[in-house]
Formats: structure tokens, C-alpha cells, sequence
């Protein structure tokens, strides 16, 4: 009669069966992976939650449509301490993603999100986020099951401005700068999933719960 908490690795497009292939894993990441990898039923299953960051990373090899190549990349990369917990690789990183959210939330099933290290663009002047991409003068605001696509693809930003001050202190969500507000409230909409819990930090008292 407890609950139970079940905490996937990796992220989903890792997935060896939805992933970026043959960029991925060999088991299944995704919420599907708690029923095959725990002997779980899937009615037994009554909430998804996805765990998104503020901006986007991946590790190793594969496509990445937002991915940073200037100096605003490695920034990110240091106050987001972004390095492997093992292996200290450096993870590369990029402007959030709505496109991959998007699939992300279809096939893992999302009803609503946790979004951490809202903290780490708290220096930032100006943020972007990808609402499409764009190939061959054709626009996809889904995701692209052609890697090729992937891989030459161009994103398609909407930018917004950065608040450059501390969210490290709130609490609530109305604690949260104005401009940090506006941007979470774009990625609810361009998700159209709700988001639950903001981390600002990574002390467990640094939590939002919208």
C-alpha cells in the first residue's frame, strides 16, 4: 500500500527504441523502462513527471540542434558544473529546446514538469529558446525522425531577456524575477505542460513548488 518513487537515468533521447539512433543507450530510459526494468504494471503508474534543465546538455556523440559554440556555451559549463559525476567528461550545452521537450513529454508521457538550474542563467543577458527547426527552407515544430535532419538542421529562436540577478533566495514562484517568470511561462506554453518544481540551487531548500 506505500508509493514509490521511480527515478529514470539518462534522458530520453538516449532511448535505444525513440532516441537519436545510433546515439543512444541499450535499455530504455523513458517512463516505459519503470514497467520492463522494475516489473512494474503500467496502470499501476499514476503520475509522469519530466525532469527538464533551464537550458539544454548532452554527453557524447549525437545531433543537437541548440547547441552553443561561442563563449556563451562554456559559461553555461561552468556554472552549471556541467562535467560527467564519474568521468568528469564535459557535457556540451545549448539554448532550451521546446522541440525536443515536446517529443520528450509524448513519449515518456509527461503531465508535468520539474525544471532544474534556473540558477545558472541567472548572469545571462539574454536568453534564447527553440521553438522550431528550420531545414531546406522548411520549418518542423515536431520532431524530425530523420537524423539527417537532425544533424543539419538550424533552430528557430524566440529570445528573451535575462533578469541578471540572484534567483537563488525564492521560494515561490511571484519571489522570482519578472523576466524569469515570463521565460518559464514561455516554456509551459511552447510545452504546453505545466511546470510543477523550480529548482534555484542545489540545496534541497532551494525548491519551488508551483
Amino acid at each position: 500500500g506505500k508509493n514509490i518513487l521511480c527515478e529514470g537515468a539518462q534522458g530520453a533521447l538516449l532511448d535505444v527504441d525513440f532516441g537519436t539512433y545510433p546515439f543512444v543507450t541499450s535499455s530504455n530510459p523513458t517512463s516505459g523502462g519503470a514497467c520492463t526494468g522494475l516489473g512494474i504494471g503500467p496502470t499501476k503508474i499514476n503520475q509522469v513527471l519530466g525532469v527538464i534543465k533551464a537550458y539544454t546538455t548532452r554527453v557524447g556523440m549525437g545531433p543537437f540542434p541548440t547547441e552553443i559554440q561561442d563563449g556563451s556555451g562554456e559559461q553555461l559549463r561552468e556554472l552549471g558544473h556541467e562535467y560527467g559525476a564519474t568521468t568528469g567528461r564535459p557535457r556540451r550545452c545549448g539554448w532550451f529546446d521546446a522541440v525536443v521537450a515536446n517529443y520528450a513529454a509524448q513519449i515518456n508521457g509527461v503531465e508535468a514538469w520539474a525544471l532544474t538550474k534556473l540558477d545558472v542563467l541567472d548572469t545571462f543577458a539574454e536568453i534564447k529558446l527553440c521553438v522550431a527547426y528550420r531545414y531546406r527552407s522548411k520549418e518542423f515544430k515536431t520532431f524530425p525522425a530523420e537524423i539527417h535532419i537532425l544533424e543539419n538542421c538550424e533552430p528557430v529562436y524566440e529570445t528573451f531577456p535575462g533578469w541578471q540577478r540572484s534567483t537563488a533566495n525564492a521560494r515561490r514562484f511571484d519571489d522570482l524575477p519578472r523576466q524569469a517568470r515570463e521565460y518559464l511561462k514561455a516554456i509551459e506554453q511552447m510545452t504546453t505542460t505545466p511546470i510543477r518544481i523550480i529548482s534555484v540551487g542545489s540545496d534541497r531548500q532551494q525548491t519551488i513548488f508551483c
